[in-house]
C-alpha cells in the first residue's frame, strides 16, 4: 500500500527512538463504580475504556515525561548530550512556569538542550511533531526530545460521572532526528477555532479568573467539558484535516497503513476511520487499557504499536490529536528504520 520513497531536498524529521510511562495505580471501570453512578457497561459501552493509570499524589506530570525521555533515549541510543531541543506538550505542567521542559532537562541531564512547552492540550504532540519537523529540516537541530505527558486525573471532579470516567495519566516520548531518505515527517496541518474554547477548559485558575477557597470547595478549579460538542467537532474536522495533509503529502487514504489517533473515545476513532474508509485493521487503539491521557495518548500509542511490531520502515502512518481550543494537528509520517 505504501508509495515508493519521495526523494527530498531537505531532511526529514524521522523518529529515532520511542518511549512511554503510566503510573504504576490502575483504576478500572468497576472501581469507579464505587465511586459515582456509573457501571462497565456504561462507560465501554460509550467511550471503549475499561481502565486508565492514575497518579498518586507524589507523582507529577515531569516524572512521567522524564521517565519516557530516558526511555526513548535509550531506544535511540542517544545520550542526553546530544539533545539540542527539548519540546513538552502538556496542560498539566508542575507548575504555572517554569516550563516542564525545563525540569525534565534536569532531570535527565540535557543541560545542551533548550527546553521550552507547547500547550494545546491533547493535540499537542502532534503540534510537537511539526514543530520538531520545522526545527530539523531547517537545520536549526538535530537532536530533539519531544514529550507528551499529562496528569488530569489531578484537574478531574471524581464526582462528575461526565468526565472522570474518561481521563488518565501517563507520557510517551519520542527522539527526531534528521534522515536524508524520504523518511520521516513529510506533512502536517493544525488548526485552531477558539469559538469552542468552552467546550473543554479549566475555567478557573489564570489570570482571568484566579483561584479562591470558594471556588476550590465548590470544585470549580476542575476540568469542565461539553461531551457531545467534542464529538461533533472531533468527527466533522479531523478527516478534513487529514484529507488535506494527505493531499499535501501526495497521498490518498488509501494508502495510509496505520491510523495512529488520539485515543479520546472509541467513537470518535471509529467514525472518522470510517469516513475516510480506513479499514479497522489499520486503525491503532488501546483506549481500553489506558483511557484519554491527554498529549501522552498519541506517543503512547505510537510504542506500543513498535513494541507489537506493527510499525514498519516506509509504512505511511497517519498521526492525529485533537482537544481543547478547540485545537487539532495531522501529520503524515512514512516511518523510518532506526
Amino acid at each position: 500500500m505504501s508509495s515508493p520513497l519521495i526523494p527530498t531536498k531537505q531532511p526529514l524529521a524521522a523518529i529515532l527512538g520511542l518511549g512511554m510511562c503510566v503510573p504504576e495505580r490502575v483504576l478500572t471501570n468497576d472501581d469507579l463504580a464505587q465511586m459515582v453512578d456509573t457501571s462497565d457497561e456504561w462507560i465501554t459501552s460509550r467511550t471503549g475504556i475499561r481502565q486508565r493509570h492514575i497518579a498518586d499524589e507524589n507523582t507529577t506530570t515531569s516524572d512521567l515525561a522524564a521517565e519516557a525521555a530516558k526511555r526513548a533515549l535509550a531506544d535511540a541510543n542517544v545520550h542526553p548530550d546530544e539533545l539540542d531541543l527539548i519540546l513538552c506538550a502538556t496542560a498539566t505542567g508542575d507548575y504555572i512556569w517554569p516550563a516542564t521542559a525545563c525540569v525534565v532537562q534536569r532531570k535527565i541531564g540535557a543541560y545542551r538542550a533548550g527546553a521550552f512547552d507547547l500547550s494545546a492540550a491533547c493535540a499537542g504532540f502532534c503540534y510537537g511533531l511539526a514543530v520538531a519537523g520545522a526545527f530539523i529540516q531547517s537545520h536549526a537541530a538535530q537532536r530533539i526530545l519531544l514529550i507528551g505527558a499529562d496528569a488530569l486525573s489531578k484537574h478531574v471532579n471524581w464526582n462528575d460521572r461526565s468526565t472522570c470516567v474518561l481521563f488518565g495519566d501517563g507520557a510517551g516520548a519520542a527522539v527526531l532526528g534528521p534522515n536524508d531518505s524520504g523518511q520521516g515527517v513529510l506533512t502536517s496541518v493544525l488548526g485552531a477555532n477558539g469559538d469552542g474554547l468552552e467546550m473543554v477548559w479549566l475555567p478557573h485558575g489564570g489570570t482571568r479568573s484566579p483561584l479562591t477557597p470558594e471556588l476550590i470547595a465548590n470544585r470549580q478549579d476542575k476540568l469542565v467539558m461539553q461531551g457531545r460538542e467534542v464529538y461533533r467537532f472531533a468527527v466533522q474536522v479531523i478527516p478534513e484535516a487529514i484529507q488535506q495533509a494527505l493531499q499535501k503529502a501526495c497521498l490518498s487514504p488509501s494508502q495510509v497503513d496505520w491510523l495512529v489517533m488520539h485515543q479520546a473515545n472509541i467513537r470518535i476513532v471509529e467514525a472518522v476511520a470510517e469516513r475516510l474508509h480506513i479499514p479497522k485493521d489499520r486503525v491503532f487503539i488501546n483506549i481500553e487499557r489506558y483511557g484519554n491521557t491527554s498529549a501522552a495518548s498519541v506517543p503512547i500509542a505510537l510504542t506500543e504499536a513498535v513494541q507489537q511490531k506493527r510499525l514498519k520502515p516506509g509504512q505511511i502512518v497517519v498521526t492525529a490529536g485533537f482537544g481543547a481550543g478547540l485545537a487539532w494537528g495531522v501529520n503524515i509520517i512514512r516511518w523510518s528504520a532506526k
